[in-house]
């Protein structure tokens, strides 16, 4: 840290200037080298460095939207991690997600908090939910070199959009491309399971519960197929984390009400291990 002072121990201009209302502008004035994509990576690809994060899911219901992962982080073909949190509170009305490289991706999202604080702070008022969607879409931007070695970061943005009053998805690629998802949207090494699971069983009159099972369908249907996707561990009681954003703000479900509809999920599997059928209309 001492080197963002200058001569004499005095702060440099940039924090005696009135400045941005973007935190990552700032630090790229004051310290350059603490921005993920800024850092200097040995030659070749270097991803085997760190665990990989896998499936997650998202849906909009009437009021809302919501947003689940799995918890497992794998290295290759190693379990990394059977509790990993990949949900990220970013602000009252908006969370991130992350798939890929699992270290750079909680940086990311952390950062991505950092930015949204300060922005509301120097302007007193929050970003919107598209201005929010663009800046997280420059942040990913600034890590095409990292991503151009193997640490590819794929965030999945969603919130309640106020004067809107409807949930919205945002979904990107590797090189900060930004695109906004209607209904459902899945990312991750199990996201096409996921999202066969999501189309088939999706209604657009959901209620928030039955939101919250059809989430945890897909992402059983991902674990059932794909191998770095971890189902509900039921002997250790871990399950996936589940988040919820309506007008009243962002709130995680309770452990034990995710349980309830977990075993809910499993005990249906047990008896029908391909999980539930859309009904024909």
């Amino acid at each position: 840290m001492s080197e963002a002072f200058g001569i004499g121990g005095r702060l440099p201009a940039a924090f005696m200037n009135p400045g941005t209302s973007s935190f990552i502008d700032f630090l790229a004035q004051v310290n350059p080298d603490l921005l993920p994509g800024r850092r200097n990576l040995p030659q070749g690809d270097s991803s085997h460095l760190t665990p990989d994060a896998t499936t997650i899911v998202a849906l909009t219901f009437p009021g809302g939207v919501l947003l689940a992962g799995d918890r497992r982080a794998t290295s290759g073909n190693v379990i990394a991690n059977r509790d990993m949190d990949k949900l990220f509170r970013a602000d009252e009305f908006s969370a991130v997600a992350i798939a890929g490289s699992a270290g750079i991706g909680i940086e990311l999202a952390r950062l991505f908090q950092v930015e949204l604080e300060h922005y509301e702070k120097r302007e007193g008022r929050p970003l919107s939910l598209e201005g929010k969607a663009n800046r997280l879409a420059s942040m990913i931007r600034g890590n095409l070199g990292m991503a151009l070695q193997g640490f590819v970061v794929v965030p999945l943005l969603v919130g309640y959009d106020e004067p809107r009053g409807e949930g919205r998805i945002f979904s990107y690629d590797p090189v900060g491309g930004r695109y906004e998802e209607h209904r459902y949207h899945s990312i991750g090494s199990g996201s096409v399971y996921a999202r066969g699971s999501l189309k088939k069983l999706y209604r657009d009159d959901l209620s928030e519960e039955d939101a919250a099972l059809v989430a945890l369908q897909a992402l059983y249907d991902a674990a059932d197929d794909d191998s770095a996707t971890g189902g509900p561990d039921v002997h250790r009681r871990i399950y996936p984390l589940v988040d919820v954003i309506t007008d009243d703000g962002h709130r995680r479900l309770p452990a034990d009400e995710v349980a309830e509809l977990a075993d809910t999920v499993v005990t249906g599997r047990s008896q029908r291990p391909d999980g539930p059928t859309a009904p024909l209309s």
